[in-house]
């Protein structure tokens, strides 16, 4: 089974197994957060649908991405501006992806009544 979630702006195609750098997230490593943005689901070719769906990560790591140097510079006039920027990230492993604890509670409870 496959997700589309969206954290920090952007979107990404999970499956349980994957590990994923995605912008920095609370947490220490080996917290299990989840993520409740889910835009689409699915397995193979059939979509399933998204209402109560959520997914479970687990904090690998906190790390930074490589250095990114900013260089200004303005011809003739003695202007040069060096600035440099490490972006902070998570890295995430993807544990499973299925319905909320609420939703499954709530499907039980009904099932049994």
């Amino acid at each position: 089974m496959f997700a589309v979630v969206r954290t920090g702006g952007k979107q990404y195609r999970v499956a349980a197994g994957d590990r994923i750098v995605v912008e920095k997230l609370a947490g220490e490593a080996g917290e299990v957060i989840t993520l409740g943005d889910i835009l689409l689901a699915g397995e193979g070719a059939e979509l399933t649908p998204v209402d109560g769906l959520t997914v479970s990560a687990e904090i690998v790591a906190q790390a930074k991405a490589e250095k990114v140097i900013v260089f200004k510079k303005r011809r003739r006039h003695n202007y040069r501006r060096r600035n440099g920027h490490r972006q902070q990230h998570t890295i995430l492993k993807i544990m499973a992806i299925g319905a909320a604890p609420a939703a499954v509670e709530a499907d039980a409870s009904a099932a049994q009544a």
